[in-house]
């Protein structure tokens, strides 16, 4: 089994055995759940295959099982799944166990403001770097949404987005070479800002921002269309 394979399953069986929990009962929500993963992977996916035919980033064959799928390891497409999957569960579980956890309105919003316009000058100022320059219009436009439309969700995500980080500096560091001796998942620096969380590029924060907190967006929306 690849080591790619083991960091996707590991980080998927936990939250899904405990999906069936009496109390919580998150397979309550799976219809919601999955038919946003799926969206949001798909449009995830076709962006990971293009940066990849670029060389924005590639993947150490080492690491991952030789079946590809338009050049993406099978265990990259999984990642949109499993990962995506554990942290959503990690969100809900958060605000299950502590219901009224969120910032004011206010702060919220002044956070929001502040982020928008630090990220609209990285923006301006990288147009060269691909990663830096996608990553950052997604996110600045999935905030001016959220600004608008969705800022109770956000109250929410800004605070449990930090417990999410924790595991997702454990795999994620381990992808970009922490703890092993090559790289999973390999990055070319001329296409992002060369700044680096441990052996992670911080790009991957507001990358990992924008793929969840789209998935809570269609959660909530779904919840109500299925309910």
């Amino acid at each position: 089994m690849s080591l790619y394979l083991i960091l996707n399953i590991t980080s998927f069986i936990v939250p899904f055995a405990y999906s069936f929990e009496k109390k919580m009962r998150f397979i309550k929500w799976w219809k919601s759940v999955f038919l946003s993963l799926f969206i949001v992977a798909f449009f995830f996916i076709i962006w990971d295959i293009i940066f990849t035919k670029m060389g924005v980033w590639g993947f150490n064959p080492t690491y991952h099982f030789n079946f590809t799928v338009f050049g993406l390891p099978l265990e990259e497409i999984l990642f949109f799944i499993c990962i995506p999957y554990a942290s959503i569960f990690t969100h809900y579980s958060v605000l299950y166990f502590f219901p009224n956890l969120q910032l004011s309105e206010k702060v919220t919003r002044y956070l929001s403001i502040s982020l928008f316009f630090i990220s609209i000058v990285v923006l301006i100022l990288n147009t060269e770097k691909w990663y830096t320059f996608i990553n950052l219009i997604v996110f600045t436009g999935l905030l001016a949404y959220s600004f608008i439309t969705k800022i109770t969700i956000l109250q929410k995500f800004y605070i449990t987005f930090i417990v999410i980080l924790i595991p997702f500096f454990i795999v994620n560091g381990i992808l970009t070479g922490s703890f092993i001796e090559n790289e999973v998942v390999w990055y070319n620096n001329s296409e992002n800002l060369g700044i680096r969380l441990f052996t992670i590029p911080i790009e991957d924060v507001f990358y990992a921002f924008s793929m969840l907190f789209s998935n809570l967006i269609l959660i909530e929306k779904f919840k109500k269309v299925f309910n």
